[in-house]
């Protein structure tokens, strides 16, 4: 009996825990989220300055935004249909969401054109703080986006190989939580620049 109560104390209690990858994905996440923050203040203080250029955003910015919403849609299509092995729906989700993926970046480089065409331009003589920001809004995104792009390329060749499914969900969980998380982002952006232009 007394070893019984030896081998009980001795165990540990049970804490809360987190996947050691899953918890380095948040703190990258928490990382940009701090990132973004200063950038949108420091827009706010850069805009009380004054000098500050009016021009509605491009068209093309709205459609983009429907596309990476959309794409957040297939992603959570993807996740559902691995949770339950329905490989093929998986696979189509999957696909489709790295199709959107694609589809967002290059309507956010037509953007960048339209951009030009209003003469709002990201440095040079021309430039003026409001059009630089949204340069940098749209670029920095742009270039995480591309970092979500080659995650999901890798999930979706894990999927083709029946490497994701049920029992192994913690890369697709990861997936699914960075894209979303860049799809929300992209949404505050807008908002943020619709509200403040």
């Amino acid at each position: 009996m007394s070893e019984i109560t030896q081998n009980i104390e001795q165990q540990p209690n049970n804490t809360l825990s987190m996947h050691p990858k899953k918890f380095a994905l948040w703190l990258f996440i928490v990382s940009i989220v701090m990132i973004f923050a200063g950038l949108t203040s420091a827009y706010l203080v850069k805009q009380a300055d004054g000098g500050w250029l009016l021009f509605e955003l491009p068209f093309i910015f709205y459609v983009s935004s429907a596309l990476i919403l959309l794409s957040s849609v297939t992603m959570h299509w993807a996740y559902v249909s691995a949770k339950k092995d329905n490989f093929a729906s998986t696979k189509l989700a999957m696909s489709i969401t790295v199709v959107l993926g694609i589809a967002f970046l290059v309507t956010q480089l037509m953007g960048w054109n339209d951009l030009v065409k209003l003469g709002v331009f990201f440095a040079g003589s021309q430039a003026n703080p409001a059009g630089s920001f949204l340069y940098v809004f749209s670029g920095l995104h742009g270039l995480h986006l591309v970092s979500g792009l080659i995650f999901l390329i890798i999930i979706l060749v894990a999927v083709f190989r029946y490497q994701i499914h049920g029992k192994s969900m913690v890369r697709m969980e990861m997936c699914a939580t960075y894209w979303h998380f860049l799809d929300l982002l992209w949404i505050y952006l807008l908002v943020f620049l619709i509200m403040n232009a």
